[in-house]
Order: C-alpha cells, then sequence, then structure tokens
C-alpha cells in the first residue's frame, strides 16, 4: 500500500514544484493528473493547427488517459514521471469526419505517441512538447 501511494503521490509533488518568475513572482508548476484540459491547438515545425471544440485530454492519478482528438473519443495509458509524459497505443472510437478535423486528429495522435512528452504548465495552459519540438497547446477546462 506505501508503494501505491508514493507511486501516485510523487509524481504529483514533483509536478507541483516552485520556480521563481522573472520580477520576483512565484511561478507554481500546476499539477497536469486529475485536471480536464482543452486541446487548443497542434504545432508541427513552424505550422500551428486549431482544434475543435470537441478535443479534450485527461489523465488520472491512476495513469488512465482519456479524450477526445477532434472527431473521435481515446483511452490509453499514460505514465508520468514528473515533468515526463509518455502515452501507450491510443484506442479509438472509427467515426468518421470532415477532412479537417480528421487531419488534426491524425496531427495530435501522432504528437502524443511519438515518445516522451515534456510537460510544462503557466497558470492555466499546458504544453506538451515532444523529441521534435512538435508542441500540444492546452488549457485547463472549466469546471462542468
Amino acid at each position: 500500500m506505501t508503494l501505491t501511494a508514493a507511486a501516485v503521490l510523487v509524481p504529483l509533488a514533483v509536478a507541483c514544484g516552485n520556480g521563481k518568475a522573472d520580477g520576483g513572482a512565484v511561478n507554481v508548476q500546476q499539477p497536469v493528473t486529475g485536471v480536464d484540459w482543452r486541446v487548443d491547438g497542434v504545432t508541427i515545425g513552424d505550422t500551428t493547427r486549431h482544434a475543435p471544440a470537441t478535443a479534450r485530454l485527461r489523465i488520472d492519478e491512476d495513469g488512465k488517459a482519456s479524450g477526445n482528438l477532434g472527431c473521435n473519443g481515446f483511452s490509453a495509458r499514460a505514465t508520468v514521471h514528473g515533468d515526463r509524459i509518455t502515452f501507450g497505443d491510443l484506442r479509438t472510437t472509427r467515426m468518421a469526419c470532415a477532412p479537417d478535423r480528421m487531419e488534426f486528429e491524425r496531427a495530435l495522435a501522432r504528437t502524443l505517441t511519438t515518445g516522451t512528452l515534456t510537460a510544462r504548465t503557466d497558470r492555466e495552459k499546458l504544453t506538451l512538447t515532444d523529441g521534435d519540438g512538435d508542441r500540444v497547446h492546452l488549457s485547463r477546462s472549466a469546471p462542468a
């Protein structure tokens, strides 16, 4: 039981570290788990694609990830170690949507699953960056 508690609490404690921002204000690193995130967009190279309103992501403290890629719902396992996140294979529904939504969905799925992502929070925003520098931009969703 102690190991289970440590496995859950250590990533959260690391993700909540403090750092100084410009002007001496304290910038608190927010946890990424247990939060409903709205996907705002994906930047691949120099091109940013804006997300459909349905795109979202949640990673629970137990490592279960779920959400919507823009058209299809998904679930996956996520491993969180401090500011590093790795997603397992995505299991998705198989609906077809407009071509622009499907293109966004493919870009988002590819970015989430290309390897370990670095998570960076700033207030109500989260950025996930892959090893190639491609980024997923997210915002904290308003409570339902």
